[in-house]
């Protein structure tokens, strides 16, 4: 028979969609669970494939976090569909998407169709570029490991205490080092529109987009009117996420005399790279291109 003092409660088995939310959830649980992504930092998170070592590792989960707003839309609900997993389904126990818990820009006012790009139609999901909206989601993912595992509350609720003060600390700090700069230095062109978070903490304005709508690839006729604007707003820097290609943005970038930021696409969390250091990173690269 064993004695109640060699049994040992189960280890959370967390499973996130994207590596930005598996760092800052493995943050928050430190050692009492076990996390993992199923798309890395080098993928588009719209396009991630939807391989079978996915579905089994759903399949084990205690708990699903999801981005959400259809960020996943392409390719996660077969992967659920395939775990056969009760709770890891949209409104079971061991699901959570952290897009209910902020605040949301670009929502569309318009109605919206297929001719305006890939639109979303709940708003931007690309969020977590900004550490303010991070604050939220640290602990709207609190109070669920809390719901799942109310023996370690205490535990979650004093990491969670600590990495807000943190994830608060680096959007004031950066946030008024960018607030320093004249407004002219604070033009920017993006390749595909997911930076709204970013430049509203950082207090940037986007000229325009390397994409003439969202997922829409740019024509020779764009391209030039983008260079255009680039000169005559005298815009120091493109931005694009790594998993965009570069071909274009690399001859805008020669021919303005500016400089093209690539950033990752995510945390790496396989890497073992915590979330400030890469929402640190991204903020530095742009300040020090503009500056």
């Amino acid at each position: 028979m064993l004695h109640s003092s060699n049994i040992q409660a189960k280890t959370l088995n967390v499973i996130t969609t994207i590596p930005d939310l598996a760092a800052i959830t493995k943050e928050i649980g430190g050692d009492k669970i076990n996390v993992s992504a199923l798309s890395s930092s080098h993928e588009d998170p719209h396009y991630v494939d939807p391989r079978p070592s996915l579905i089994l590792a759903l399949n084990q989960a205690d708990l699903l976090i999801v981005n959400g707003l259809e960020l996943e839309i392409g390719w996660l609900p077969p992967l659920q569909t395939g775990a056969r997993n009760g709770n890891i389904q949209v409104g079971g126990n061991g699901y959570l998407d952290v897009s209910s818990y902020v605040k949301l820009l670009e929502i569309p006012t318009t109605k919206i169709d297929r001719t305006m790009g890939d639109i979303h139609p709940g708003g931007s999901p690309h969020f977590l570029l900004d550490p303010n909206k991070m604050v939220n989601v640290a602990r709207a993912i609190c109070d669920k490991l809390i719901q799942l595992d109310l023996p370690n509350r205490d535990y979650y609720l004093s990491q969670t205490e600590t990495i807000t003060k943190k994830l608060t600390e680096i959007a004031t700090k950066w946030r008024q080092k960018f607030n320093q700069l004249p407004a002219e230095k604070r033009h920017i062109v993006s390749y595909h529109k997911s930076m709204a978070y970013l430049f509203y903490w950082l207090q940037l304005k986007e000229i325009t987009t390397v994409e003439p709508k969202p997922g829409v690839n740019p024509s020779p006729k764009h391209v030039a009117k983008v260079l255009l604007l680039i000169k005559k707003t005298k815009t120091k820097a493109i931005i694009q996420e790594e998993f965009y290609p570069q071909k274009i943005t690399n001859v805008l970038s020669k021919l303005a005399k500016i400089k093209l930021i690539t950033i990752q696409g995510g945390t790496r969390f396989k890497q073992n790279q915590n979330y400030y250091n890469h929402i640190e990173k991204i903020a530095m690269e742009l300040y020090n291109a503009i500056n």
